[in-house]
């Protein structure tokens, strides 16, 4: 980036460190949202919350189960690229 460009620019600074701290914090609530051992925990969680009959609805182990798929799904394509 040359001189001139570079002052021009300097306005626009702050906002394209908005932008990068913003990509950041998606990045990892993404990480940690889609982490198959995190995951596992939560469906470890979910069944002993049924066996103990303190949870009786099915939609939350369906909900996990779809997140550890789409899991294993975006670490095959980021494999495969």
């Amino acid at each position: 980036m040359g001189l001139i460009s570079g002052l021009l620019t300097l306005p626009l600074a702050p906002v394209r460190g908005t932008a990068w701290v913003a990509e950041q914090v998606l990045e990892e609530a993404e990480r940690q949202h889609y982490d198959p051992a995190r995951i596992r925990r939560e469906l470890e969680d979910v069944e002993e919350r049924r066996r103990s009959g303190e949870l009786t609805d099915e939609q939350l182990e369906d909900d996990l189960v779809e997140r550890l798929m789409e899991s294993r799904r975006r670490t095959t394509t980021r494999k495969g690229t």
